[in-house]
């Protein structure tokens, strides 16, 4: 985003303040109710039915959209107007250095997509973004984001199926429409294009920093929200997936966002405009097992989930870890390893978070870290390295020289062979 991007961004927002709030009647007393009536009488039949027929009635209004397939609006309305920013940011995203193109992996994400979205696929257009924070969005004119923060932090194909549902049920309900109307309201007709230019193809090109800002005025109404959970579980049953996983995704989300209140950091993105509150997921919880589930296969697709971002595991961790955020990060690996995923992967990198952090005791968080990984199956070659590196650093020659050995043997045309060959020569 440009500086007068952010200026005029900052400017909207005390105007825009009362137009991000809206009533939560209608989703808190539901969830409200529910929880009233289980702890009268957690077993009794009678309320498990009356609870049932309430999460039915909930569900059912979740089957209509208000967009058709294939629908484009007139180029001289408000709407049409919008989709032709949004258009020419598109050309941004799709150019982006950081997007990633491989083509299996995308393949992937789209049949996930297409699967959700069903005859709406057509409509939209997936890109994968490389950047460390859990985020998908959903323009609208069709443009989807799904960025690699996501795609780590989910366990399996349906969480993802999960976001990817709540997204299509903006789009299907034109809430970012609502609110960028909300926002032309709010200001003159030219600040209000040049706050769309401004935001559009944000954080693909690179300005994270602004998302912040821009939370303050995409952020959904709770109506909006609810609503578009509701969409998501209805869609992820049509596509077969298991819809109990939509709540278990959001509370990986809020496990990392209580890391980043503890650490007095700010650095949550999609939860700036999507709050993983303990009544969305209790929300959805109550409604998972009503949910209308069509057999298709694995419900969770787990394995192939973990074949689709196999190659990219290392990489996306290693981008976490540039962050800077220490305690976020770490509620990021420890959630993988007590869900039993990467257990050797993810030890190794903790011990690269502490080792990169080097504050008192870090160094030997490291190692132990490193050990684990090492005593798990099929430790990273670099564990080997960095266990040299740290008893190099510690004066441990002959320690360094086992190490940087053994990291040889396992990886002997890595890229930094000839460095740590010359380090064993030294240590010796």
């Amino acid at each position: 985003m440009t500086r007068w991007g952010r200026i005029l961004v900052a400017a909207a927002l005390p105007v825009l303040g009362a137009a991000c709030v809206s009533n939560t009647k209608v989703y808190d007393d539901s969830v409200r109710a529910a929880q009233a009536a289980t702890a009268a009488n957690p077993t009794s039949e009678q309320v498990q039915a009356d609870t049932t027929a309430q999460a039915r009635a909930t569900l059912s209004q979740y089957q209509v959209a208000s967009l058709s397939p294939g629908q484009r609006p007139a180029t001289d309305s408000l709407e049409g107007g919008l989709w032709m920013q949004i258009d020419r940011a598109e050309g941004k995203v799709r150019t982006a250095g950081n997007r990633i193109n491989d083509p299996a992996l995308n393949a992937y994400v789209n049949g996930v997509v297409c699967r959700v979205a069903l005859t709406y696929c057509d409509n939209i257009r997936t890109y994968i973004v490389r950047q460390p924070y859990f985020n998908a969005s959903m323009s609208p004119n069709g443009m989807m984001q799904i960025w690699s923060g996501l795609l780590l932090r989910a366990r399996n194909e349906a969480q993802l199926a999960a976001v990817i549902g709540h997204e299509i049920g903006h789009y299907l309900r034109r809430h970012s429409l609502q609110q960028f109307k909300r926002i032309r309201d709010a200001t003159n007709g030219l600040v209000f294009f040049q706050i769309i230019t401004a935001m559009a193809g944000v954080g693909v090109v690179g300005d994270i920093a602004a998302l912040a800002t821009i939370g303050g005025i995409l952020s959904y109404s709770r109506d909006a929200e609810r609503e578009a959970d509701g969409y998501g579980l209805v869609l992820m049953g049509r596509a077969g997936y298991d819809p109990h996983e939509a709540a278990k995704i959001w509370a990986i989300v809020k496990s990392e966002v209580d890391a980043e209140q503890d650490e007095e950091s700010n650095d949550s993105r999609f939860a700036s405009t999507h709050p993983p509150t303990e009544e969305r997921q209790a929300e959805l919880t109550r409604l998972a097992p009503v949910v209308e589930v069509t057999p298709a296969g694995d419900p969770l697709g787990r394995d192939n989930y973990l074949a689709a971002l196999r190659a990219y595991r290392t990489s996306f961790m290693r981008d976490e870890i540039k962050r800077g955020t220490f305690k976020p990060t770490k509620a990021v690996f420890d959630g993988l390893l007590e869900d039993g995923y990467w257990p050797a992967l993810t030890h190794y990198m903790i011990g690269e978070l502490y080792r990169t952090r080097c504050k008192d005791g870090d160094n030997d968080e490291a190692l132990a870290a490193y050990e684990r990984a090492l005593s798990a199956d099929d430790p990273p070659p670099e564990t080997h390295r960095a266990l040299g590196l740290m008893h190099r650093k510690a004066g441990e020659r002959d320690k360094a020289r086992a190490a940087f050995t053994r990291y040889l043997e396992l990886a002997p045309e890595a890229k930094d062979a000839q460095m740590i060959r010359f380090m064993i020569q030294g240590a010796s």
